[in-house]
């Protein structure tokens, strides 16, 4: 009867589960890491330490989270950690942007399903509703953030609404105010017609649109080029609704003009016969296709710098518009496409205003807030600019202006919020001059000091600095901190006195932004000022404004951000690429502006992400991805274990196939670890063995656990937590599961307790548990604390107030390492054979097998001395032979050299370790199993 050697055999003993089961004990977690207070116990440990400092982009307080705040979160939850166990004191504290136009919607929205104006409600009330709408969705995401298993001050962030917040703001717009950098001006700035406010560009999308394109011919009545006067100077528009506004035309410097006489035009052409028109000669195929010409003369040609002092008159002259038509050079002329000639209106283009401003043009006020013109507006007054396409080519058609019409789809620009198409439009609005006080300069000059990451980010942000417009910061209305500037009515001087700024301050301090609008005017002003002679402007700031300042009432105000010696910046921000003209941007400008230099030492950008396609998540498509619903079916771990699998430099892409992917990932490093926690159980010091004493085998795994260190260090270092998750998962999945656990299985579960091999194996074991269980607490928060309580149980301590293992230097081996990767590369060739013997059905288990092994690099021959090729390759026996293999020998394409043949090992099988060996059945007392067994049950 065969004896059942269970007991005697050293299996895994663990409670720890194959199963991650993670959307039910993940919030286990949660409940125990609050019960422990786990944040301020890694704050009060840390007390001294060198600080890093995470500062948060604030999300906006509007709705559930979605996938772009899963990824940012995420990410910054792996830096601040990484940074903490690197032995830094990295608190973090979240933010939200509380002010601002979606939040005002919702609320506009409610008022209108209820049958009530906006207008209507009292300014106070309705600032008041959108308070409490911010607050009721910071209480919702902060959950949500937190179920991610962000560790960080939940208790108090910050929040661009609080009192001592707002006063902060305030207080930098006044800076700009005593600098001289807040000027009020009236320019063309991106406006929308439905939300009835400027936007920035940060608020701006591209989409498709379709545009009315016109050719329109203008008079000349003086040239230099005299033969062109009677002729029509002739502009190309997608944009009719600006034909009010014209002031101007542009032409290129040196680009080629030709004058032409028309000759014959096609039966649909809206050309006369006759007509004689001025356009530039690279895009005669073009204009003549637009407007069926098929036959012409010319009879002027010249450059267009030979056009300077030319005057034309509007189409509609003698209708109300009876001014000249200056034919000036414009620098953003060109011969892409259209006439060659450009059609300028200050009021409603940046490049036109640019135009405008160079050569003395007129800036009219021609479009209200709505999008109408305005009374005095000559055949269109009170028309909306999105309907009077029809009107304007009936009227240029009707004094035989209207060359040609038809219509355009091309990139356009939306607002982000409402989707509706926008306008240019000339407004008085409030600006931070990017020239006063150096403001450009000192910008692009904090650039340089910066380190970005990816590197090539740099050249993004530079390029917007060096190329932008001055600051526009305000908007037209409700929801935010008011511009609090007083505008004297007979000087249009702005009020600048230290005194009123700080009662303005202190008011809000006290009570709000509200306070602009309901403390005494007269008192903030003092006795020195009379309330009558001064304008209180109502404008609010620029929600950019609000964010640029973070840095101003967070990490220069609270103590537990304090980097001491001075520092005042963080060390690092961290937000999506479209932030360099968002955050970055904005709180670049309101530091160098204020403080002369940038909030920041790093700045680390992300791509978006995106569905599995590659196409831009939307509602319309109804292919989002809610992070939620992942959490829900497969646990957060496996959210935050894809965002270190992607290349989150670039575009990253999720889907279903993606997560599922993710999560047999996550089953593999599980099951590593639950092999170690098993095979260490009961583990004591007393077995650890010295270094020098330790098999090559393992020598080589702590000499693996060094490369891995390396190349984990150096991901945390650059913010590559793609190439961290490559290190280790390869580590835990190829090195160990597959090749070093294979091997040592068996010494683990059958050598006697104390023998040197097991002993060897174990202290490896903890060293490689240490590590690895450390180096994966940033990204499997949750699973890390499983694995690392289901060794170390304590009602009080955690994986997360560890710091990374050390690694000894003098593991590293690089000899040892060339050397073991010939050694897989003959146990490649080995287990390759071996599967074929089993698919064949020729074995069952690899134990059953005896190879014989041909190498014809003698190479393998020196490798291996010493080497038991049979525990390498987890066969019963095995010779490696140096010559010519005979044939039929098992061979691989991709391996030359090495040649396999194999056959049944001989001897009887041991019951204990299921060995084939001829010295079965030879010992007496233990005639069942092999020597090496008998020993082990001799010393239980």
């Amino acid at each position: 009867m065969t004896k059942d050697y269970r007991d005697t055999i050293f299996l895994p003993k663990t409670d720890f589960p194959m199963k991650g089961n993670l959307p039910n004990r993940e919030p286990q977690w949660l409940e125990r890491w609050n019960d422990i207070g786990i944040y301020d116990q890694i704050r009060e440990q840390a007390k001294g330490r060198e600080k890093y400092i995470l500062h948060d982009g604030p999300p906006y307080a509007n709705g559930n989270i979605h996938m772009g705040h899963a990824m940012n979160k995420i990410l910054k939850d792996i830096i601040v950690r990484t940074q903490q166990m690197s032995g830094k004191d990295a608190p973090y504290v979240p933010g939200w942007d509380c002010h601002g136009l979606p939040i005002e919607w919702m609320i506009e929205k409610k008022y209108k399903n209820a049958g009530k104006n906006k207008d209507e409600v009292d300014p106070v009330e309705f600032r008041k509703e959108c308070r409490d709408f911010a607050s009721k969705w910071v209480g919702v995401q902060k959950e949500q953030f937190q179920r991610l298993g962000i560790f960080g001050d939940w208790d108090n962030p910050y929040l661009t609404m609080k009192y001592e917040s707002e006063a902060q703001i305030v207080r930098e717009l006044l800076k700009f105010l005593m600098n001289g950098g807040l000027y009020r001006g009236s320019k063309s700035i991106m406006w929308s017609v439905v939300e009835k406010t400027a936007l920035a560009e940060a608020e701006i999308e591209y989409m498709d649109h379709t545009s009315h394109m016109i050719d329109v011919g203008f008079n000349v009545v003086k040239s230099p080029v005299e033969a062109i006067i009677g002729s029509k100077i002739v502009i190309w528009t997608t944009t009719p609704w600006t034909m009010p506004g014209n002031r101007g035309i542009a032409y290129g410097n040196d680009f080629d003009y030709v004058a032409i006489e028309v000759t014959e035009v096609a039966e649909e052409s809206r050309v006369k016969i006759g007509e004689k028109l001025v356009i530039a000669r690279a895009l005669f195929e073009e204009f003549f296709k637009r407007t069926g010409i098929t036959g012409f003369k010319e009879f002027a040609e010249f450059k267009g710098n030979e056009l300077e002092g030319t005057i034309c008159h509007h189409p509609w002259n003698g209708k109300g518009y009876d001014y000249d038509v200056l034919v000036v050079e414009g620098f953003h002329v060109t011969t892409d496409t259209g006439t060659g000639f450009v059609h300028i209106a200050p009021s409603h283009g940046q490049e036109d205003y640019e135009v405008g401003q160079q050569f003395g043009l007129e800036t009219p006020f021609t479009v209200d807030e709505g999008g109408l013109y305005y009374e005095n507006i000559p055949m269109f007054a009170g028309e909306h600019v999105y309907k009077v396409h029809d009107h304007v080519c009936e009227e240029l058609m009707n004094v035989g202006a209207l060359l040609a019409r038809s219509k355009l789809v091309h990139s356009y620009p939306h607002s982000w919020r409402s989707k509706a198409p926008l306008i240019f439009r000339n407004t008085p609005q409030w600006f931070i001059s990017m020239e006063n006080n150096d403001l450009r300069k000192n910008a692009m000059k904090a650039v340089d000091s910066v380190r970005w990451v990816p590197g090539n980010s740099k050249n993004r942000i530079s390029a917007m600095v060096e190329d932008r417009p001055d600051w526009l910061i305000s908007r037209q209305r409700a929801w935010g901190v008011p511009i609090t500037v007083f505008v004297h009515k007979g000087t249009n001087e702005l009020l600048k006195d230290q005194d009123v700024n700080e009662r303005i301050a202190a008011a809000i301090e006290k009570s709000g932004a509200d306070a602009w609008y309901t403390e005494d005017v007269q008192a903030i002003l003092g006795d020195k000022y009379n309330a009558n002679d001064y304008e209180q402007v109502t404008d609010i700031l620029d929600v950019w404004f609000d964010s640029g300042s973070t840095h101003a009432f967070v990490i220069e105000k609270r103590e537990d951000l304090d980097r001491g010696e001075g520092k005042r910046s963080a060390d690092l921000y961290l937000e999506g690429t479209d932030q360099h003209r968002g955050w970055f941007q904005s709180s670049l400008l309101e530091s160098c502006g204020t403080r002369g230099d940038a909030p920041y030492d790093q700045v680390l950008t992300h791509g978006f992400t995106v569905d599995k396609n590659g196409k831009k998540m939307s509602k319309s498509l109804g292919n989002g991805v809610d992070p939620l619903k992942i959490i829900k079916q497969y646990g957060a771990d496996i959210l935050r274990l894809w965002v270190t699998s992607t290349d989150y430099f670039s575009e990253h892409r999720i889907g279903d196939e993606i997560i599922k992917n993710q999560a047999e990932a996550y089953r593999k490093l599980r099951n590593t670890m639950r092999f170690m926690i098993g095979n260490l159980a009961d583990f004591d010091e007393a077995e650890i063995l010295p270094f020098d004493e330790l098999p090559e085998l393992e020598r080589w795994v702590l000499h693996r656990l060094t490369e891995v260190e390396e190349k984990v260090r150096s991901g945390f270092d650059d913010y590559n937590y793609h190439r961290v998750y490559n290190a280790l998962y390869n580590f835990c999945a190829i090195d160990l599961s597959a090749f070093y656990f294979d091997i040592r299985k068996d010494a683990l579960y059958c050598d006697a307790k104390m023998t040197n091999r097991r002993r060897a194996a174990r202290t490896v074991l903890d060293e490689v548990f240490k590590a690895v269980t450390k180096w994966f607490a940033p990204i499997l928060a949750f699973t890390a604390e499983e694995i690392w309580q289901s060794r170390f149980p304590s009602e009080k301590d955690s994986v997360h107030l560890q710091t990374f293992h050390d690694i000894a230097s003098n593991w590293r081996d690089e000899i040892l390492g060339v050397k073991w990767e010939k050694i897989r590369t003959l146990r490649k060739v080995v287990t390759g054979a071996l599967e074929v013997e089993r698919r064949e059905k020729r074995i069952g288990s690899s134990l059953q097998g005896a190879v014989d092994v041909y190498v014809k690099d003698a190479d393998y021959i020196a490798v291996m001395d010493g080497i038991d090729l049979a525990e390498i390759s987890i066969t019963s026996s095995a010779k490696l032979l140096h010559g010519e293999a005979p044939d039929g020998a098992f061979t691989m394409d991709d391996t030359d050299g090495i040649a396999v043949i194999s056959t049944l090992a001989e001897g009887g099988k041991c019951e204990r370790c299921w060995q084939v060996l001829p010295e079965v059945g030879t010992i007496e007392g233990h005639e069942d199993i092999c020597n090496r067994c008998a020993d082990a049950v001799k010393a239980l």
